[in-house]
Order: structure tokens, then sequence, then C-alpha cells
């Protein structure tokens, strides 16, 4: 099965810097069924494709005990389409071969990431057994895709015999490389009936990952995940619980902003990471768990500090933790870092095991977004169990709220928080969870402070045993 990618005009020769392959060598990465080659047919400043060859072997998916023709066909495991059609094997072969280009890096010229390209996506044979050139088109021509699909025929030699389910399809967009090979990566699967992977919680977390930024607006939304899931239930409904979610929850601090209030607010939120991790590192832990680590900002910083042998990093969300690994460059971290570095998922309501054992933790921005009648079980999981030495605790300070002219009148910054307190709320709370568990406490406002109202958002530091 082949897939060509042409870049044409400006930026052509860009294609070879984002994919991470050279135009004069021809390249190899191994399958768990056979090997993809990786070449360039064609490589000049105006004109540059690039290929990607998939040799599947045969007697390699026997020994997988896949059956891609169905219970009803004893020699389905010999007699199928595998090797000569694109399917979930090319999606895989995208993600081995182009890795680094589908996740946006790029080392030599990094500012090629974003840029547009005009680019032609071919791929020779691809199967739409249910749906055939309509679902295709509705795949696609909401992406911005100039869809071209040539249906072939059953047999040339028997024309009466009609067309079969394969189509040579060709793709025409300008956008960024990156864009391309994720709507391939998540497409390709969605048009294969038959995948050659099991299908677990690991394939949601992979459709969200891939699909983020445009499987949300999607018109054919639906279609993408149920299919991409093989319609299982469980997952299909854990894969739509966490979209809805991020649908029906902005950025933290923001309602309705300002360009002024939005630059204002991710200032902000540097200045709360910058302050707790001071905290966490002025109080001489050797270990830390981000408690909520969302997108692992505060694990980035943590990681550049030599003073912590062990740092953990743990979230509600799947989808959380994905993004996480991303923006840590999980992959292409140092062995050394990646030692020091664990990401689990759970929850903060729960006891988990997991927790204990290290000297401080942080939780930025959390507990907000419980409903009151959990923090008992939030206060138990961390003080009462875990019990680290250092707690650096941040939530919004509702008082602040004034400042935020877009904001209405009892209206939370954020769509999932359940409760925004005063400073005088947060402090009698935070005062009798020092006083259950023997810690002492420290307050600090984070961001500018104001006369009255105080500031954005604010701090607790618990001390255990002092």
């Amino acid at each position: 099965m082949l897939l060509t990618i042409r870049a044409e005009g400006d930026n052509a020769e860009a294609l070879s810097f984002l994919l991470h392959k050279h135009p004069d060598t021809l390249q190899t990465a191994k399958l768990s069924v056979g090997k993809a080659y990786i070449f360039y047919p064609e490589y000049g400043k105006e004109k540059a494709t690039a290929a990607l060859l998939l040799d599947i072997d045969p007697v390699g998916m026997v020994r997988n005990a896949k059956n891609f023709a169905g219970k009803d066909f004893l020699l389905g495991q010999y007699v199928n389409d595998r090797p000569y059609a694109a399917s979930s094997f090319m999606s895989t072969a995208i993600s081995k071969a182009f890795s680094s280009a589908l996740n946006g890096n790029c080392k030599e010229r990094p500012e090629l990431v974003d840029v547009p390209l005009s680019l032609t996506a071919k791929i020779s044979v691809l199967p739409a057994p249910h749906g055939g050139e309509i679902l295709i088109k509705k795949l696609f021509e909401p992406l911005g895709y100039t869809v071209e699909a040539e249906r072939h025929p059953l047999d040339t030699q028997f024309p009466e015999w009609g067309y079969g389910k394969y189509f040579t399809l060709t793709l025409k967009n300008k956008l960024p490389l990156k864009q391309l090979l994720s709507h391939l990566y998540v497409l390709i699967p969605v048009l294969d009936n038959e995948k050659h992977y099991f299908i677990t919680q690991d394939e949601v977390d992979k459709l969200l990952r891939k699909g983020k930024g445009w499987i949300e607006g999607h018109p054919e939304k639906e279609t993408i995940v149920s299919r991409y899931l093989i319609n299982l239930k469980s997952l299909m409904r854990s894969a739509f619980e966490i979209l809805q979610t991020e649908e029906n929850t902005g950025d933290e601090d923001a309602a309705d902003e300002t360009p002024a209030q939005k630059e204002k607010k991710e200032r902000l939120h540097d200045i709360r990471l910058r302050l707790v991790a001071e905290k966490l590192r002025m109080s001489g832990a050797a270990s830390v768990i981000d408690l909520g680590c969302g997108d692992g900002k505060l694990l980035k910083l943590l990681l550049k500090e030599k003073q912590y042998t062990r740092i953990a990093g743990t979230d509600v969300s799947y989808s959380e933790l994905t993004k996480c690994k991303e923006k840590l460059h999980w992959e292409e971290l140092p062995a050394k870092q990646r030692e020091r570095l664990s990401l689990f998922q759970s929850s903060l309501a729960y006891r988990d095991r997991r927790f204990d054992g290290f000297d401080a933790a942080a939780v930025v921005e959390v507990i907000e977004h419980l409903d009151p009648n959990r923090l008992p079980a939030l206060e138990k999981s961390i003080f009462m169990y875990a019990k680290p030495k250092t707690v650096v605790l941040t939530t919004p300070n509702s008082e602040y709220n004034v400042r935020y002219e877009h904001l209405p009148e009892g209206k939370m910054r954020h769509g999932d928080h359940r409760f925004e307190w005063t400073r005088k709320e947060f402090e009698a709370w935070a005062e009798e969870v020092a006083r259950k568990n023997n810690y002492a406490l420290a307050f600090f406002p984070v961001g500018e402070e104001e006369e009255s109202i105080g500031a954005p958002s604010q701090m607790a530091v618990f001390t255990y045993g002092n």
C-alpha cells in the first residue's frame, strides 16, 4: 500500500525538514507485521514528494491470529486485502515513520511546523466498504480538502461485475503538515472496518489526542468516534464524555475576556506556577507530586530543578494526561529525566497509595472543580492518608471577579467550577484542615494585589508538624 505527500510552491523543501527524512536516503521503519519504506520520488525547490510504502508480511498477520475476512471465511487469515489496501496498518506506519511531524516537532526548523503548505496526499488503494465516496467526502471536505475519489471496478476484464469497495483517494489542501498527518492518522482507521489491533481505552486517548482541535467541531464527530472505536459502547461513552467536558469548559480564569484581559490571564497563570514552584523548592523537598497536573506546565518547571529525585503527575482526565505527555515531549525525554518522572490517572476524591511517600504536593486550581460535598474526601486523601510534609494549594479569589468586565455578576470564571471562595472562606476552610491534620499554615496572594479585593488567586502553604 502506498501513500504519497506532495508539497508545491513556496516552502516545498520544508517537507524533508518536517518529516525528518533526508531526500537522498531510502529509510525504513519496522512494523509489527512488516516494514515501511520512506523515500522521495521527486525533490526540488518548488515541488517535493515523499512516499510511504508498506510491505506487509501475510505470515506475520497469521501469527497475530487476526482473521481479517470475518468468521464465516475459513481462509480469511490468508486471503484478504491487508497487504494491498490502506488500513489501520497505514495509520500505525504514519505514527512510526513520521512521529515527529505528526506531533508538531521539528528541531532544525521549528518555525516551519505551523506554516501552511500546498499539499496533495494520494492513497493508492483505500477501502470504504460502508459509505463509499459519500462517506469519504463527509469526512474530509469539512476539513477543507478538495477530494477526488476514483472507484475501482471489481475486474477490468468483466465490467458487468460492477465496482468494488476500493478507491484511489487524492486530497488537496493548504495547511500545516502536522494537521494533514493527524487527519490521515484518525480517518483512515475510521474507514477501515477491521483494525489490526485491539481497541482499548488507549485508543480513546489516541483519538482525542490526535483529533484535538478539529474533531470537536467536525459535523461527522459521532461517526468518527463510533467507527474509530468499532462501536464499543463503553469506550464511545468515555470519548463523548471527555469531548463534552472540554467543550463546556474554557480556559481557567476566563469568561468573554478582551484580548488584553486574556494576555493578563496568561501572565497570571505563569506567575501562579512560578510561585508554586518557588514554594516547593523552598520546602527542601526531594520528591514532589502534582495532584491535578493538567497539561504538565508545572511539571515542566519542576523537571528543571535538580533537587527533585522523584516527580509525579496525576490527573482524573486521560485526555489531560495525553496532552501532558505531548507538552513534555515524553518520547524524546532523556532516559534520566524519564526515570525521575511518572504520570498516572487518578482521582483526589479517593485514597490512592500512589500519592504516598512524597515530600511535597502541589494542588493548583483544583479544589474548585469538585462539588463541595466531595471536599472532605479530598482532605482525607491528601492530608490524612498521603500526608506530604508540604502542600502548596491555590484557588481563585472570587472577590477579584469584579475586575473581569465581561463576567456577569454571580457567574464563575470557568464553566466547570463548582464554587469560588472569598479570601475569608478560603482561610476558614484551610485553617480547619490544618488544625485537624496537624499542619502549620501560611497564606500568600497570587498575582497583583488590590486594596479591598485582594489578588486574582490565593495560595495556602501547609507544613506538617510545625
